[in-house]
């Protein structure tokens, strides 16, 4: 019982600081942020609410610069202010960022939030459990290898749920009589969007790369339609 203790420890700190860092994101997204209200992407949130049964999908924007979409741990969908911004000069679509709504959505749907606590804690323990058994064997070394070992992990279940999140909203979009192709072209623009510095390997990122998350989701609609065939 006693070897295990450091590692309880761990996964009990990775629940604290998840439910802490979900508190103060929520009080964030309080301070700074507003109600979407655009007409034509609300008419979209319209759709895809019909298809799941809800009065409104009430999305805000959050007042930020970069591009990006997010599902609170409480289920509220966020759009940044910079995402709008690319939306009002004309870079992507209203059906592209309702694509984004769709994929947030997923998450929240799937319990992607939950997971993520638990993916915190299963890295604080891998750490500390590898960090005891490989300083042993390399001292010094131990701690940066077992770190880079837990961030690999944590890494794959994340690119894991964004590959769960993109099929849940394709669905919902063809259901919704949106199609997946502003889901797909949005994915194509993205890097170009968020203004990413360079490519990190595949295995490393904690979302997919661009190309394998279009080629999932089309292979996703060549099963459909085999299956309304």
């Amino acid at each position: 019982m006693l070897k295990l203790t450091p590692i309880l420890l761990a996964v009990a700190y990775g629940v604290v600081m998840y439910l802490f860092s979900a508190w103060r994101l929520r009080h964030e997204l309080d301070a700074r942020s507003t109600r979407l209200a655009d007409p034509r992407i609300a008419a979209l949130t319209r759709k895809m609410a019909a298809v799941l049964d809800l009065d409104e999908i009430p999305v805000h924007i959050y007042e930020i610069e970069p591009v990006n979409g997010l599902a609170a741990p409480d289920g509220r969908i966020f759009v940044t202010r910079g995402f709008m911004q690319k939306y009002a000069a004309g870079e992507v679509t209203a059906e592209e960022i309702g694509s984004v709504i769709a994929h947030e959505l997923g998450h929240v749907a799937l319990g992607h939030a939950r997971r993520r606590m638990v993916d915190f804690s299963l890295q604080n323990a891998v750490r500390v459990g590898l960090g005891m058994v490989l300083s042993r064997l390399a001292p010094g070394l131990g701690a940066m290898v077992a770190n880079f070992l837990a961030s690999l992990l944590t890494a794959r279940l994340s690119r894991e749920d964004e590959y769960e999140a993109d099929a849940w909203a394709a669905a919902l979009l063809v259901k919704s009589g949106i199609g997946t192709g502003p889901q797909k072209s949005l994915l194509a623009k993205l890097e170009r969007l968020a203004g990413h510095a360079g490519p990190l390997p595949a295995w490393l990122m904690s979302h997919p790369k661009t190309q394998e998350r279009i080629a999932a989701i089309e292979a996703l609609e060549r099963k459909w339609r085999i299956t309304e065939s």
